[in-house]
């Protein structure tokens, strides 16, 4: 046989073919579904010029995994289904009928797309995960199974005692609403599995779903759907991993009140200790956050308290410690002044004698006949001066004395009960305004 005789019985089988599936002669076509291989062109959506499509669309979710505060975003796997009817493809009987999934490549589906995703893929293990049902009146069920990132804008500012609201947008990427409408199945009933996510650090609080409409730059209102959804925090591990150590530190740091003021090393330690410390866990609280975001966190308010009423144990020990010295200074000069008031006193025992006094009476009138020529008014400038630098420096001893501790034992005894019960009261209006404000 040659190749021409070859050649026309394969043209002459391949015609036998499509005279059978037109004809729905083959036992093992669809009634009236030769419809599809007659007249039908994908590129024209149905009810072409004239009214627009209505597309109803529910969704399971499978999984949200990956809630990312640094990058803002969320990762989800969600089963979604589209339904419309075309009228082109009904077909006899009451029957639906599910088809290989490489049928999608020859019917028009809606360009639907998901509005702030980063990254996407349709599942093709083993094979490409989608679904083609398709109704006697026309009706096609069109099932995919996507995983996306979708971006989600945090607000910071109470972390980790925060509640997020994301979004799961979809939305038509060409058609507007003179051509296309999304409308969801059963309202809020058709986004399922919510109720029976398991997240990580969030708890699903609540859900809805809603319909509206984008606006662009390119003429007309693009149908959108639109998912929403609240997540709460659970801060019970912040409580156990950040909150409970840090004010243990400052606990720490009160113990030093307890310890005697000549306890140099011990009370320098401890203090050195604790700020350390505090330190440390700051910056791991703070390295699994971008330091660029700008949020002043609550979790950065509560360590920044805590950091602080350590610090101030350790400057109570040198406020403390600078007032003992000074009042051991104080009491050596007072000591050293008496000894020298008591020589003072002896000396003028001693120069009162008759001799002295008759000396000191030549000296005086020796020293006044020199001066004799000196102008008074200038003596009682000089006095005058003296005068005012003696009140000067009397105010400046009285302001000095006003910072002084005559008893530097008194600040560790106020430390020990003006700390706790300040801290206390911090704690209580804390905690106040970020869980109920």
């Amino acid at each position: 046989m040659d190749y021409c005789s070859f050649y026309i019985i394969c043209l002459w089988f391949l015609a036998c073919s499509r005279n059978a599936f037109a004809s729905g002669d083959g036992s093992d076509a669809l009634p009236g579904f030769q419809n599809l291989t007659k007249g039908y062109n994908k590129y024209l959506r149905p009810n072409f010029d004239g009214k627009p499509v209505l597309v109803n669309v529910s969704l399971q979710v499978a999984s949200i995994t990956a809630i990312s505060e640094a990058n803002m975003d969320y990762t989800a796997t969600i089963f979604l289904r589209q339904r419309w009817t075309d009228e082109r493809l009904v077909f006899e009987g009451n029957k639906s009928y599910s088809l290989d999934a490489r049928l999608v490549q020859l019917l028009w589906v809606p360009d639907t797309y998901i509005v702030d995703s980063k990254k996407s893929f349709l599942h093709d293990i083993t094979v490409e995960n989608r679904l083609i049902r398709l109704f006697a009146n026309g009706t096609v069920l069109y099932a995919i199974r996507i995983t996306t990132t979708v971006s989600c804008n945090m607000d910071l500012a109470k972390y980790p005692m925060d509640k997020q609201t994301c979004k799961l947008q979809l939305e038509s990427w060409g058609y507007t609403m003179d051509d296309l409408a999304y409308y969801w199945l059963r309202g809020n009933d058709s986004v399922r599995g919510m109720d029976s996510l398991r997240l990580s650090q969030y708890t699903v609080e609540r859900y809805y779903t809603y319909v509206t409409t984008g606006r662009y730059e390119t003429a007309g209102e693009y149908p959108r759907l639109v998912l929403c959804f609240e997540l709460r925090r659970n801060i019970l591990y912040f409580i156990f991993e950040t909150y409970i150590p840090s004010t243990l530190l400052v606990v720490l740091s009160w113990v030093s009140f307890w310890l005697s003021m000549a306890s140099v090393p011990a009370r320098t330690c401890i203090g050195v200790t604790t700020v350390l410390s505090m330190t440390t866990l700051m910056m791991g609280s703070r390295s699994s956050l971008p330091s660029t975001n700008g949020f002043i966190k609550a979790i950065d308010v509560y360590l920044g308290i805590c950091f602080s009423f350590i610090f101030g144990a350790l400057l109570e020990y040198a406020v403390g410690h600078y007032c003992a010295e000074q009042m051991a200074v104080s009491n050596k000069l007072k000591k050293n002044a008496s000894e020298e008031l008591e020589e003072i006193k002896i000396s003028s025992v001693l120069n009162s004698s008759l001799p002295s006094f008759k000396r000191r009476k030549s000296l005086i009138q020796k020293d006044a006949l020199e001066c004799g020529d000196c102008d008074e008014k200038n003596l009682e400038k000089n006095d005058t001066r003296f005068k005012y630098l003696l009140q000067t420096k009397q105010r400046m001893n009285r302001c000095l004395r006003l910072f002084m501790v005559e008893n530097p034992a008194n600040v560790d005894r106020y430390a020990r009960i003006v700390f706790p019960l300040t801290f206390l009261i911090v704690n209580v209006f804390y905690w106040a305004y970020y869980l109920f404000f």
